[in-house]
């Protein structure tokens, strides 16, 4: 406030073209608002965090450097060293709280989580700094960024090594709120920073600082270093000179303006000019080099150091443009890098050579893990209390898992299970449980279901159970007595009746020129007539009688039989899927009550995603309750259907067999997995050993130790689902009528047609020649022979159907006797010969 009255008198009493000094937020805004009335420029070395923009006020400079590229610094250093999540600790005072909103913008951009932050009061007494100091050393974070002024930063490394926080494991960074008044502290207080990272403004070393830093020592009463901030002032009233002297030939006038307050300010005309001019300058100063960008003073780089007993030790800088480098004057072009592996040999805290991991287990001796209290289903989680000493045991599934993977992690854990509902509340929610961490959990333990909400306020592993929600219904077996023809439908049926009668026409048609002209020697010619027409079935009833006699009816039932066997085959399959799988189609009403487990996501699940109304939801606890309401059915006061995760229903149904089926398809969920808090590394360390487990040969006997023999996740789950069987249509078997009628339609044309029976004479006079000549000359000539015997008794070989008057059958009997003499051996064929000599003569 003094501050406020001494800017107003000057403006009011004195010709005033510039003002330097405002050090605190609240007098930086004030003045920043009179200087853009004055039109008066306000020179602050001091101001870091301001809300003042340079675009709102030209007339607030500040020679100074930006907090937001610190803590681009920062970021860059913590993303180097792998660190996941770091601790901010800082001072209650509103320039800390300004800085934690660059802090917090830099980290998320560079992905490095902020596990809490924690503000510290500049008058805090050292008990409550003690115990403040105690609640840190329980948390899983080893890793903290410490931005306060050095009257409270000294107090708190002072009482943080008493408490053990910088031992080995521990990473403790500093701003340069801090860093910049490292010359001024004590060798005590230096001693507890020791192995302390801390970032400042990197000052070049020159001759004119030296010998200023001499006149300084000599000129002042007060026996301390002149450190950054009155460096900036140095140059920033330098700077100021300079463009005083550039402008100081214009003759500098005021004028007299009245405010709303009726104050009168005199208005600069010099100021404006002083602005552009200030904005112009550069020049080598003492703390580097001065030019002012956008109203701020431009970057050249920030030094990185390592705090190391009664001195420091520099180990690289840090740039805008190249990130994090072991040395300034490194040539060539480089890009931006955040590997720390430029930097110089650090010591940790500890006196340590090896990087802090940047978390560690609590170090209350265990990790508190969470499980929760169920009324069912406990082959996943079953909770046991010692009612004595009150501790808690627990087996199942889910704990297996995580004594499998405490196998595989690369570190030892403590833990003691903890559990929740102790009271068998029915009303409990695995959310509830969720939301207990990390108050009185450090992870959760049990069938905890991976959803979307849940992540808002935990992090999870990654899964270790099958994924999805289904439907559960009744297994309904519509049986009656037409079952046996719902394999095939309509269509099918009446094509195969059709099929089959024309089959008949065409066997008549074949076979009317046998049964015209020979005599059936077991049978009357009447009944075989009869027969033909039945042929289709009849070959299959009774395969073994000899029903037709045309070779080309005999290619056409070949044909057929494939055809029905193939028919006979589908039907007998369809009918078994008909008698062993539900064929209803189920149809999800609204008017259905459905089931659901209690305390899990479900019900908002249900409600939220597939909308289904609040008042037809029942919740229950186990399999048997679902069972028992599965039963009673939603007219008598239980349910229709259940819907439930994956993993439940299987159980559900190995318990109750073919009882019940899952119908339609599986929605999204995330599967069974272990709950952290926000930004835990244990998180990412479990989702590792998860993988190493699932997909080990022991997973199997994990999985049948608790749901019993037979029981595998690897099953595929359309094994599982049933979606029902329909009947055959005629199209499915559209190919197969097609090849039948073609070769039909073939053997009618090759048998009943002038121009196919000469087709098919030519083709089987071709055959016969063709086996004739590959007899030897002695049983060609009895060929001759037999020929000549057989045009003797009448019979031509040249004749056709038309021109001879024996029938097309008669033809085909010479042509079997024909065939068998050829076969015969010569001297067979000499003796039938001779003999048939003697009975002619």
């Amino acid at each position: 406030m003094i501050l406020n009255h001494a800017v107003l008198d000057l403006l009011k009493n004195e010709e005033v073209d510039g003002i330097l000094g405002p050090q605190k937020t609240t007098e930086e805004t004030f003045v920043a608002e009179v200087g853009v009335k004055a039109h008066v420029p306000i020179i602050s070395f001091t101001a870091r965090s301001s809300t003042l923009s340079y675009t709102d006020n030209h007339y607030f400079v500040r020679a100074t450097l930006d907090d937001a590229v610190q803590a681009q610094a920062l970021a860059s250093i913590c993303q180097g060293f792998g660190w996941p999540e770091v601790a901010v600790l800082y001072e209650e005072t509103e320039y800390g709280s300004q800085f934690l909103s660059h802090i917090n913008k830099a980290f998320q951009e560079v992905e490095v989580g902020i596990a809490y932050m924690t503000s510290i009061p500049t008058s805090i007494e050292d008990s409550n700094l003690l115990k403040e100091l105690k609640r840190l050393s329980t948390k899983q974070t080893r890793v903290f960024l410490v931005h306060m002024n050095p009257s409270l930063g000294y107090r708190f490394f002072t009482l943080a090594k008493r408490v053990g926080l910088m031992s080995e494991g521990y990473a403790w960074i500093i701003s340069d709120s801090l860093s910049n008044f490292m010359s001024s502290i004590d060798s005590i207080t230096r001693d507890s920073m020791e192995g302390v990272l801390g970032i400042r403004p990197y000052i070049h070393r020159s001759n004119e600082l030296e010998n200023f830093q001499k006149r300084w020592k000599r000129n002042t009463v007060l026996d301390m270093e002149l450190n950054i901030y009155g460096l900036w002032a140095y140059d920033a009233i330098t700077a100021l000179s300079i463009a005083v002297e550039k402008i100081k030939p214009l003759n500098s006038s005021s004028s007299n303006v009245g405010t709303s307050k009726n104050t009168n300010l005199r208005i600069s005309t010099l100021g404006p000019r002083l602005l552009t001019e200030l904005s112009r300058i550069q020049f080598k100063g003492l703390a580097g080099d001065f030019q002012l960008i956008d109203g701020k003073l431009k970057l050249s780089a920030f030094e990185i150091f390592n705090v190391l007993g009664s001195g420091e030790k520099t180990i690289g800088y840090w740039t805008p443009n190249k990130g994090i480098i072991r040395d300034l004057n490194s040539v060539g072009e480089r890009t931006y890098s955040t590997s720390t592996k430029e930097l110089k040999n650090i010591i940790w805290p500890g006196d340590s050579i090896t990087r802090p991991k940047g978390w560690a287990i609590p170090t209350t001796g265990h990790l508190r893990v969470g499980i929760p209290w169920k009324h069912g289903f406990t082959e996943f989680v079953e909770t046991n209390i010692d009612p004595i000493t009150s501790h808690t045991n627990a087996s199942g599934f889910a704990i297996d898992i995580f004594l499998a993977t405490l196998n595989v992690l690369p570190f030892p854990i403590n833990y003691e299970f903890y559990h929740y509902n102790d009271t068998k509340n029915i009303d409990w929610s695995y959310d509830d449980m969720l939301h207990k961490i990390p108050q009185n959990f450090d992870m959760v333990v049990g069938d905890t279901t991976i959803w979307a909400p849940r992540a808002e306020y935990v992090d999870f592993s990654l899964p270790y159970s099958e994924s999805g929600v289904v439907l559960v219904v009744k297994n309904k077996k519509p049986f009656d007595m037409w079952i046996f023809v719902k394999p095939l439908r309509w269509d099918l049926w009446l094509a195969i009746v059709v099929a089959c009668i024309l089959m008949g026409i065409v066997l008549r048609v074949l076979e009317r020129r046998v049964t015209r002209n020979h005599e059936d020697p077991i049978r009357a010619n009447k009944e075989k007539l009869g027969m033909i027409y039945l042929s289709p079935v009849t070959v299959l009833a009774f395969p073994e009688r000899t029903v037709v006699s045309n070779n080309w009816s005999f290619l056409v039932l070949v044909f057929w039989f494939f055809m029905a066997f193939i028919l006979m085959q589908s039907y007998t399959a369809n009918l078994s899927a008909i008698l062993t799988v539900d064929q209803l189609k189920f149809a999800f009403s609204d008017n259905y009550y459905v089931g659901f487990q209690e305390g899990s996501f479900m019900k908002q699940f249900l409600t939220e995603q597939l909308h289904i109304s609040e008042s037809m939801l029942r919740s229950y606890s186990s399999a048997e309750e679902y069972h028992e309401a599965m039963s009673k059915g939603s007219k008598n006061g239980g349910i229709d259907a259940i819907f439930d995760e994956i993993p439940y229903m299987k159980l559900f149904m190995k318990r109750y067999d073919s009882q019940y089926k899952m119908v339609g398809p599986s929605y999204k969920a995330g599967g069974f997995g272990f709950a952290f808090p926000l930004g835990s590394p244990l998180a990412a360390h479990f989702s590792k050993a998860i993988l190493d487990v699932t997909q080990s040969p022991n997973m199997t006997a994990i999985e049948q130790q608790n749901f019993g023999p037979g029981y595998s996740s690897q099953d595929p789950l359309s094994s599982t689902i049933s979606q029902g069987a329909s009947s055959l249509t005629l199209y499915d078997f559209a190919g197969l009528f097609l090849i039948i009628g073609s070769v039909t339609i073939f053997s009618l044309f090759c048998s009943e047609t002038p121009i196919g029976r000469k087709l098919t004479k030519t083709v089987k006079h071709f055959i016969q020649i063709c086996k004739t000549s590959k007899v030897n000359p002695a049983d060609a000539s009895v060929g001759n022979d037999t020929s000549a015997s057989l045009q003797e008794e009448g019979f031509d070989g040249n004749v056709t159907g038309e021109a001879s008057e024996n029938s097309e059958d008669e033809i085909q009997e010479i042509e079997i006797r024909l065939s068998d003499e050829t076969s015969s051996t010569p001297q067979d064929l000499g003796d039938r010969i001779g003999s048939n000599t003697e009975r002619n003569s």
